[in-house]
């Protein structure tokens, strides 16, 4: 295995990067859920209570990464939001991976692929 020496010492403050930019996705996603909720359920084809739901859950997971505070389960719980997300794409809304205009579902695989790191690698030592 090629890894490129030293470059382990700098684990740490990569996985508190890709959580903070995971909070920051999910945080951002949140609050434009929770702003405008009517408008957002409508743009997502959802219902006004759903549409509140995955905002809180998509801040309170963002929380969960930003401070490290049960970051492995937080992880999980915003994967399996993006599985739904995939699945809406895909069943409802009959989109191709690319999509169109940006519309596909290789979003939600990289953010999966990123909460899955955090998932296995656990935060790391800087957080709480």
């Amino acid at each position: 295995m090629f890894t490129i020496p030293g470059a382990m010492a700098f684990a740490d403050w990569s996985l508190l990067l890709l959580r903070l930019v995971l909070a920051l996705v999910f945080g951002t996603s949140g609050y434009n859920h929770l702003r405008h909720p009517k408008e957002r359920s409508a743009s997502i084809g959802m219902s006004v209570p759903f549409t509140v739901f995955l905002g809180t859950a998509e801040s309170a997971g963002a929380m969960g990464l930003a401070v490290g505070i049960m970051a492995p389960w937080a992880a999980l719980g915003l994967t399996f939001l993006m599985l739904g997300a995939i699945y809406k794409k895909i069943a409802e809304w009959k989109t191709g991976f690319w999509g169109e205009k940006s519309m596909g579902w290789h979003y939600e695989v990289l953010l999966i692929t990123m909460n899955l790191v955090i998932v296995t690698m656990g935060p790391g030592r800087y957080s709480l």
